[in-house]
């Protein structure tokens, strides 16, 4: 796990493949291709490629407008102002009459550093998720990523992924196979399970380590996929581990956390801890600090295990 690729330049790269194998593939960006990895797409398909400028709506309802006349739009812009600025034409022009468009948004999550809480998207995913039709992708490395954005453009109506900004160790070889509505358990455990998605599944193998040299040994559940979530393999896991633990870069209102929270809760109540964003904005720093700060590390993975344990 030396090696570290962010998932936007993964995006992008996998944007180039599209870009290739299928005509229909458009890319839209709002003035920031050079941050979202758009724009080796764009010098390399100018005809295909949509520069909206800082007009977040224009950005969605354009890409709603290509999708209804038959193409495969990816818009990107960071997660902050996908999510925030376009909302109402995410709801009411993409996912109400369910149109075919790709929103790849970057640069989520307090990882994004010095941009400060205004600049790091902390409440995305519970904002997509409460959509209608909307698919909610949060990939784990950058293997995952190119596999998520070749799926999502085979997926028949709207796709959110969620990416990032900051290098992520090499968890997947071009074996691992990434579907939608689908969980991937990365190792079995009986005493405790930690369900992670994002930059939080690497830390989850992390804190697996360390917990299994303290004789305990837990399961690591990647789950890339928040919705539709693999209520299958959350319960199976959730059953032989009796106790569990989930972690995501999010507030842990409405993201991962809540959506296995609320399966959990209707159909096999569990001990669990969320580890995640305490309801809080993040703040202006550097990637490794604020991680620290706002309890995101593998150190705080094996805290969360023990207090889950407690509760068994």
């Amino acid at each position: 796990m030396a090696d570290k690729i962010a998932t936007r330049d993964a995006y992008g790269k996998a944007l180039l493949v599209l870009g290739a194998e299928n005509p229909d593939v458009v890319v839209l960006d709002a003035d920031l291709s050079k941050s979202t990895k758009t724009a080796d797409f764009g010098k390399k398909y100018p005809e295909r490629f949509f520069n909206m400028g800082i007009a977040e709506a224009n950005l969605m309802g354009t890409a709603a407008g290509l999708a209804a006349a038959g193409k495969i739009p990816f818009a990107s812009t960071f997660a902050v102002f996908a999510t925030g600025r376009a909302f109402e034409q995410i709801r009411n022009s993409i996912a109400y009459p369910n149109l075919n468009v790709k929103i790849a948004a970057t640069h989520a999550g307090i990882t994004v550093g010095e941009d400060g809480g205004s600049h790091q998207a902390v409440e995305d995913v519970a904002i997509m998720r409460a959509v209608p039709n909307m698919v909610v992708l949060v990939p784990a490395d950058g293997e995952e990523t190119r596999q998520a954005v070749i799926a999502a453009s085979q997926h028949k109506g709207p796709v959110y992924i969620r990416m990032g900004r900051l290098g992520l160790p090499v968890l997947f070889k071009e074996d691992y196979h990434f579907e939608i509505g689908k969980a991937n358990v990365l190792k079995e455990g009986t005493d405790a399970a930690i369900m992670a998605n994002g930059i939080m599944v690497s830390a989850a193998l992390e804190a697996a380590a360390q917990l299994a040299a303290e004789g305990i040994n837990v399961s690591v559940v990647n789950v890339a996929s928040v919705k539709p979530l693999d209520e299958e393999t959350i319960l199976r896991v959730a059953a032989q581990a009796k106790a569990v633990v989930t972690a995501e870069e999010h507030n842990i209102i409405g993201g991962l956390g809540s959506a296995i929270a609320e399966v959990l809760g209707e159909k096999m109540p569990t001990p669990m801890v969320r580890v995640g964003l305490r309801d809080t904005f993040g703040e202006s720093g550097q990637p490794q600090e604020l991680l620290e700060k706002y309890g995101l590390t593998a150190a705080d993975l094996v805290k969360a295990v023990n207090q889950v344990l407690k509760k068994k």
